[in-house]
């Protein structure tokens, strides 16, 4: 299926780059705005806007002119994708949706007599 976003692209735009994620990366050919291109993403899948890495998010917001790479260190980890509004969403104990009981406290807190 060919959408407007596809077609801009097609006429408007040259591509930029890809991201690990297969997401594609475009620029205006020549500007509406004569201050800055205009600059967006085409996912690959879904899409997740927490699926577009530091880089390219840089790139996007025009906080740099080119998208550079961060060096891996060994606290990074992998992408999960945000599940907020999916049935996968997290529910902590006590939760309406889960029951709305939770467990007893410890009874550690005292509270505060003024």
């Amino acid at each position: 299926m060919i959408t407007g976003t596809l077609v801009y692209t097609w006429l408007k735009a040259r591509h930029v780059g890809d991201d690990g994620f297969g997401n594609r990366y475009y620029e205006e050919r020549k500007a509406s705005n004569p201050l800055r291109k205009r600059r967006w993403v085409i996912y690959k899948g879904i899409p997740e806007g927490s699926k577009v890495p530091p880089e390219w998010h840089a790139w996007l917001h025009y906080t740099t002119d080119a998208p550079v790479k961060a060096k891996a260190v060994a606290w990074h980890q992998d992408h999960h994708p945000n599940l907020s509004g999916t049935p996968f969403t997290y529910l902590p104990p006590g939760h309406d949706h889960r029951g709305g009981e939770r467990a007893a406290t410890g009874g550690d807190y005292e509270a505060w007599q003024g």
